[in-house]
């Protein structure tokens, strides 16, 4: 029996909204991450500490994601999708929220990786429903969507920021009108208004009552419901994951507070095989207590890790190398440019949404091994372009950063297309929230690394940040690997 076309367009659109506000959640903190870094350390703090500390917000971030990915896909498979998706919406929204409230880089930190949690749960289990709820035809723009609507997020924090600038000196009136009280409107508007700007990461919770009511529940995870496969997913498989997570927060210690180089090395080995291994134990229990196969067990495992892989690849040039174009440009800047920031990622953005859809649709026209090769190569180009032929402001290095968001977040537009192809109904969330996400792992140490580039190239965000270039070589690699799934429907 399939939905109802009304109950498909709810779903689609609480899924949208979903990806949109993920969006958001990803853009507010680099767009912020300067100005509040700079309020919450002493005067005077090294240009360095600072890249320090974004880069181990942005990896516990990503942990957190990538931890939320799997423990949600976890729920959404055991309890049902919708059900799911509401909780990691509050989770997301209210931990936003808090931010604002943060007194040290500590707690930024600490708020972003529980925030992550439930954001990175709502990607898994939002293209879960979707995907199952829509007829196989219409995967391609589907996928499109779900990308675009992600960067859509990215656009509205910098149009908010963009407004807010607007407003400038008036905006304190305007606060105390409201009713905020006075001794909240100083600290609110101070330092690019980066306590007002977390604040906006709480809207989503308004979501959370209309996916509630009005969300139809796959019609497909009903039926492996019915028969009987929610109930073999144990809570006890969960100590797996919070093993994973603990490794994962090993690692980021390891490159928060000086270390000698090779126990770094070594550790940072062992702590993402630790985690790995960790976040695979949910769907290890499942499997045998569904009497699968050895075949059917090493097939899972398999495309669990070739989809991290995947994954992982454009995830680790984002945030080791696309994410860092804010500070690059406010170094080339030094501050002079106030607007720098805000139309960098709204640029980005649009040209991100773009690329999204247009990734999407060929991915389901041309083949999506195809296509993922071209985007490695593409993106590779772009991304090294970009840091090493800008050398100062102007519409150039603007038309560029909207071409690097086409190239590099067209990834995106593909992943949702390809990653639920890859699992059965019974593990999808699951299978595809740790595909997805445990990339996140990668892209955690790979931001790490980005820090200690930067000091080892004293400070040039351009040569450091060009680096992330080579990781798409091994993008070229993994799609030989990876099956072709073009014009087959959904396994059952």
């Amino acid at each position: 029996m399939q939905t109802p076309a009304r109950g498909r367009y709810l779903a689609l659109a609480a899924a949208l909204l979903g990806w949109m506000f993920d969006g958001l959640e990803m853009g507010l903190f680099p767009l912020v991450a300067r100005p509040a870094l700079r309020e919450l350390l002493p005067d005077g703090t090294d240009e360095a500490v600072v890249g320090r500390w974004f880069a181990v917000i942005t990896a516990g971030f990503l942990l957190g994601a990538a931890t939320g990915g799997v423990l949600f896909g976890w729920l959404g498979d055991r309890v049902g999708r919708v059900r799911a998706m509401t909780l990691s919406v509050i989770v997301y929204a209210g931990c936003s929220g808090l931010c604002a409230f943060a007194q040290a880089p500590w707690q930024l930190a600490c708020l972003r990786f529980a925030g992550a949690l439930g954001m990175g749960g709502e990607w898994a289990l939002g293209v879960a429903l979707v995907m199952e709820l829509w007829p196989d035809r219409g995967r391609g723009w589907l996928a499109g969507l779900i990308g675009a609507f992600g960067n859509l997020g990215y656009a509205i924090v910098a149009a908010v920021a963009f407004a807010l600038a607007r407003v400038g000196s008036e905006l304190p009136g305007y606060l105390t009108a409201a009713g905020v009280p006075t001794e909240w409107v100083g600290p609110l508007t101070a330092n690019g208004n980066w306590r007002l700007l977390m604040l906006v990461g709480a809207l989503p919770a308004v979501l959370t009552l209309f996916i509630r009511l009005l969300v139809p529940e796959s019609e497909r995870w009903l039926r492996e419901k019915e028969a009987g496969s929610a109930s073999r997913w144990s809570g006890r498989d969960l100590l797996g994951v919070l093993g994973g997570a603990a490794a994962g927060s090993g690692v980021i210690y390891l490159w928060a507070v000086d270390h000698p180089f090779l126990l770094r090395v070594a550790g940072t080995a062992v702590g993402v095989v630790a985690v790995a291994c960790g976040f695979l134990v949910p769907v290890a229990g499942y499997l045998s207590r569904a009497g699968a196969s050895a075949a059917e067990r090493r097939q899972t495992v398999g495309r669990m890790l070739l989809s991290a892989g995947l994954s992982g690849v454009p995830l680790l040039a984002t945030w080791g190398g696309v994410m860092w174009m804010y500070n690059f440009v406010d170094d080339m800047t030094k501050g002079t440019v106030p607007d720098a920031r805000p139309t960098l990622m709204m640029v980005s953005a649009v040209g991100a949404a773009i690329g999204c859809v247009l990734a999407a649709v060929w991915g389901a026209r041309l083949g999506r091994r195809v296509v993922y090769a071209g985007l490695c190569v593409l993106s590779a180009a772009v991304l090294f372009g970009f840091y090493r032929l800008n050398d100062r402001w102007g519409w150039e290095l603007v038309a560029s950063a909207g071409l690097l968001g086409a190239v590099t977040a067209a990834f995106y537009g593909w992943l949702p297309l390809y990653l639920p192809e890859l699992f059965p109904t019974a593990i999808r969330a699951t299978g595809q929230g740790f595909g997805f996400n445990f990339g996140r792992v990668i892209a955690a140490v790979g931001a790490l690394q980005t820090g200690a580039l930067l000091k080892a190239f004293d400070n040039d965000y351009g040569r450091a940040c060009s680096v992330a270039a080579g990781v798409y070589l091994a993008g070229l690699v993994l799609i030989l690997f990876a099956p072709e799934t073009k014009g087959r429907p959904l396994p059952e």
